[in-house]
Parts: C-alpha cells; sequence; structure tokens
C-alpha cells in the first residue's frame, strides 16, 4: 500500500444494494477506488467490507473529515460500524515485552525498513533495559515498569496512563509474559495484540519447547490474536506452523519456534495498520493484501 488515498471499512447487516450504495458515494464525492473486498457471514448474514480509493486527479476539497461527514448519514442508515482512514497517516503503536526481544527486533526493524506503517510511541518492559542488552531502539522511548502480584493493579495503571498519554492506537504484546487483567483486556479490546505460541496438542506453562520435543511432536506453529480477558482465547488474526522431525533437538525446536513467531506476529501487525482485519463475534475477518 502507498501513503496515498483512504481506507473505508464497515460492517453491517446483509442487504441488496450496499455495494452499489458505497460505490456511487465513492464517485460522487470524487474519487477512485483501487481496491474493493467484502466478505458476506452466511451464518450471522453480516456484511464486511474494505475499499481502498484515492482523491481523482483535479478533484479538490478531498479529505478524510469531509469524507466521514458526507459518508455519517449512510453509515447511521444502514446501521454500519465503520472507520475512514488516511493511508498518509501511521497508527501509533506501544509494544511491550520481557525478556526475549526476537519479536520486538523483528518489529522495529521492519518498521524502520517501511514494511509496517506505524510510529512506535513507546517500548515497555516488565524487566530493566539491562536484560535486553543487544536491542537497538534508536530513540524509541524505553519504560520499565516491574509486576509482581501484589503491584499489577498499580503497574496496569501506570500503563494505561502512558497508553493514554502517548495516544497509542495499538498495544502489541511482543513476547510479554504477563497476563493482562480482565479489566485493561477490556478496555483494549480490538485494539491488542498478542502472539502465542501454539502446538499440537498444546502446552502451557514453563518451556513449552522442551514439553513439545519430550512428546514427540511433529508441528509447532504460533497464533496472534487480540487479547480479551480468557487467557490466549481471543479472535485469532494469523497462525503458521513448521514441520518437526526426530531429529530435532530443543534448540532446534526453540529456533524455529522465534522464526515463526516473528513472521506470525508481523504479519498480523501489518494487517491492523493497513486496516484489514474486522471483528466478527469472537473470530475475524481478514482481508488479503
Amino acid at each position: 500500500m502507498t501513503d496515498r488515498g483512504f481506507v473505508l471499512k464497515l460492517c453491517c447487516a446483509d442487504a441488496p444494494g450496499l455495494v452499489a450504495e458505497v460505490s456511487t458515494f465513492l464517485f460522487e464525492a470524487g474519487c477512485n477506488i483501487l481496491e474493493a473486498q467484502q466478505f458476506n457471514d452466511v451464518d450471522t448474514r453480516e456484511f464486511f467490507m474494505r475499499i481502498r480509493f484515492e482523491a481523482i486527479e483535479g478533484r479538490t476539497g478531498v479529505c478524510v473529515e469531509t469524507l466521514r461527514a458526507k459518508f455519517e448519514p449512510i453509515a447511521r442508515r444502514r446501521g454500519m460500524e465503520w472507520t475512514l482512514q488516511s493511508c498518509a497517516v501511521h497508527k501509533r503503536a506501544l509494544i511491550l515485552v520481557s525478556k526475549q526481544d526476537h519479536c520486538l527486533t523483528d518489529l522495529l526493524y521492519r518498521q524502520r525498513l517501511g514494511e509496517l506503517k506505524m510510529e512506535v510511541t513507546a517500548v515497555v518492559a516488565n524487566h530493566p533495559r539491562e536484560a535486553l542488552p543487544g536491542l537497538d531502539l534508536q530513540g524509541v522511548p524505553f519504560h520499565y515498569l516491574p509486576v509482581t502480584s501484589s503491584t499489577k493493579a498499580e503497574q496496569e495503571a501506570a500503563l494505561w496512563g502512558l497508553i493514554e498519554e502517548t495516544r497509542s492506537e495499538l498495544v502489541v504484546l511482543a513476547r510479554y509474559m504477563q497476563v493482562l487483567s480482565d479489566d485493561l483486556a477490556t478496555r483494549l479490546e480490538g485494539r491488542c495484540i498478542n502472539i502465542h505460541h501454539s502446538f499440537l496438542p498444546g502446552f502451557k506453562g514453563a518451556k513449552p519447547y522442551h514439553q513439545a520435543h519430550q512428546r514427540g511432536v511433529k508441528l509447532i506453529g504460533a497464533t496472534s490474536h487480540f487479547v480479551t480477558g480468557t487467557l490466549d482465547e481471543g479472535p485469532i488474526i494469523e497462525q503458521d506452523v513448521e514441520r518437526i522431525s526426530h531429529s530435532d533437538r530443543v534448540e532446534d525446536l526453540i529456533q524455529k519456534g522465534r522464526d515463526i513467531e516473528r513472521r506470525v506476529l508481523a504479519k498480523a501487525v501489518r494487517a491492523y495498520l493497513d486496516d484489514r482485519i474486522m471483528l466478527n463475534g469472537s473470530k475475524t475477518v481478514v482481508f488479503e493484501a
């Protein structure tokens, strides 16, 4: 996606004429559709749509505020949940991390390359900066917010204050080994993404790769999902797996697992930044690039 134009994302009850009405609106507003995707959920009869468009050359006065104001009556009449964003404005993201920095480093690298269109507002860790000796933040603010069972409420209050202060639209748990409270998870509903190691079968607790090795798994994987109050059961955004053989050692599983976690989290974050994810109850609709 280029840093031009706009993205309209909407969801409403399915009904005849929706595509025609939205397309006509954009044409009359002086816009040209560059990409359009839609999905009809036959079970819920919900309609999902994402359109990327730009102003027709020579048309003036086409801005995000004007387009939102003009589209509001249509959205209200149709009972839509919708957003209309400018592609030129990058979303603000705050990243949480513990002691493993492979996902964080990958996100920062992709952001610097321009692959991830986001502004990193801060990195927050529950361990001191010294626990991440190889991390190059290049000026991104770092905040150490330690947490224990007795200080969890106080730490989360400070974290929420930082999210509001930095005006962060997205929160990414890049191997952040702390469980968010129900209250904070609810506040961040639909804008907090986690990466979780997932295996067949699933292994919980400490040293999951060691458990997987002991059971002789043939597949390891990772799942990126929205955070909810129920641990690791939020709406799934992206998943991937890799085959394991009998000759793989624990160290091999850990290395392969890191690779999967990096790419799965990056793909989920990119889909969010590009406005390609829509919540559909306990599931998601993810429009592919």
